[in-house]
């Protein structure tokens, strides 16, 4: 067999794992481990804030478009027209006689 084939079939066998040197290889095998834990425990994470972010956007816009309509039935509700139809209904009218200006005077 050939020294690629031999190597190969060495690694295929997990022969790394238990010869002499098969310690550095376990702590070189744990930190890849670890460092992938940490990716993907960060992955998972980042995916959380992005679907939070979604839902945040999304209630953004519900409240905007609500604010939008309060705003517009209170524009209504504060025009002269409706307001004088709204008098109306309680049975008050506009006066017939204009305001006068009242002047006060003091004397000294």
């Amino acid at each position: 067999m050939s020294k690629v084939k031999k190597g190969i079939y060495s690694f295929l066998r997990g022969s790394f794992l238990t010869d002499e040197s098969a310690l550095k290889n376990w702590k070189v095998i744990f930190f890849i481990v670890f460092l992938l834990l940490i990716m993907i425990t960060s992955s998972h994470n980042a995916d959380k804030k992005v679907i939070k972010i979604a839902e945040l956007n999304k209630l953004k816009r519900e409240l905007r478009a609500e604010s939008l309509d309060t705003e517009t039935i209170l524009t209504r509700m504060e025009m002269e027209s409706s307001i004088r139809r709204k008098a109306i209904e309680r049975g008050l009218s506009p006066s017939e006689t204009p305001p006068k200006k009242i002047k006060v005077t003091i004397k000294r």
